[in-house]
């Protein structure tokens, strides 16, 4: 169940401090799949809580140099084991997607919600992860209904020059197909 403040009742809410209003005109309508890692590949750290609350060690891994300064967020990350954290609420507008568009409507974080799969490009995702995913996408629906499956996408799909997550992986045919049940 997501409430009246935006909050996915079944996250673990760690708030992020990189977020903002949503354009008031902005209606909720697009779902964006990411993916992340820290460093690529390792999973389990508390290294993306700490990305998406500031409090990144950069001297931590010698990949983390480009990281410094950089205020990101999601809305949510689903860890391996299915577990979802919670950083920014939905209402808000979190720090996702950068420089992006859709269907020639650019400033994706205007008007979408950024979901995080812990894992890589190239890494299959877990059972458990996609039973999450499917059942947050299906919570978020119900909530934003201009979210439809056609307005469901990769962060590759509105940054196309620029990302490649969730990556070949992922399983779009599998996931869509969940969201009819």
């Amino acid at each position: 169940m997501i409430n009246s403040l935006g909050l996915l009742s079944t996250a673990q809410f760690i708030k992020s401090p990189f977020y903002n209003q949503r354009p008031v005109e902005a209606d909720i309508s697009l779902l964006v799949i990411h993916c992340i890692s820290l460093p690529e590949g390792q999973y389990g750290t508390e290294h993306i809580k700490n990305l998406f609350t500031g409090c990144l060690d950069c001297a931590a891994d010698p990949s983390f140099v480009d990281l410094q300064g950089l205020e990101v967020s999601a809305h949510c990350v689903i860890r391996r084991d299915g577990s979802i954290e919670q950083y920014v609420p939905f209402t808000k507008r979190a720090w996702h997607a950068g420089i992006s568009n859709f269907e020639g409507v650019a400033g994706c974080n205007d008007y979408s919600i950024g979901i995080e799969l812990e894992g890589t490009d190239c890494t299959a995702y877990t059972e458990l992860q996609y039973q999450a995913l499917v059942d947050v996408t299906l919570q978020i629906q119900q909530q934003y209904p201009l979210i439809t499956k056609q307005r469901i996408v990769g962060h590759s799909d509105i940054a196309p020059r620029r990302k490649t997550d969730p990556g070949s992986k992922f399983d779009w045919h599998s996931f869509k197909l969940s969201l009819a049940l």
